[in-house]
């Protein structure tokens, strides 16, 4: 595997993540505790893999110009400013909801996984759709 592999398997991990997140989701409405746990775990370290895989290839790369003008410009301009934001945001609220989990201080934990959940996904979903249209458009 060369760096110029890494944006597949960056969408890739955010496509795992997103599985992750849903699945667990759909665990704990069904109170299986345990299910919903081990796929929030596999979903934090699908993520923490993406992150290294991240930084390793823009370390290498740089940042990555999208070429298409007009409207769809536009379009991913707005899709990867609020991707960023967010992603900067999640990763603090990923690891204080995290926290509360483990330490099983569960009334607080939904109180912030409440917010954290759909964050999460809608960064791991832009992030994957982010590649489609830099690397496939």
């Amino acid at each position: 595997m060369s760096v110029t592999d890494l944006p597949a398997l960056n969408a890739s991990l955010n496509a795992l993540a997103t599985v992750f997140l849903v699945t667990g989701w759909v665990f704990i409405r069904r109170k299986q505790r345990d299910a919903h746990r081990a796929c929030m775990l596999a979903a934090c370290t699908t993520s923490a893999a993406f992150l290294a895989s991240y930084l390793v290839y823009h370390y290498n790369v740089g940042s990555v110009p999208f070429q298409k003008q007009g409207l769809i410009r536009t379009v991913y301009l707005s899709i990867l400013f609020t991707h960023i934001v967010l992603a900067a945001a999640i990763v603090p609220l990923v690891l204080i909801t995290l926290s509360r989990a483990l330490g099983q201080r569960f009334d607080r934990h939904r109180r912030i996984a409440r917010w954290t959940l759909p964050l999460w996904l809608y960064v791991s979903v832009t992030g994957v759709v982010i590649y489609l249209m830099l690397y496939k458009l």
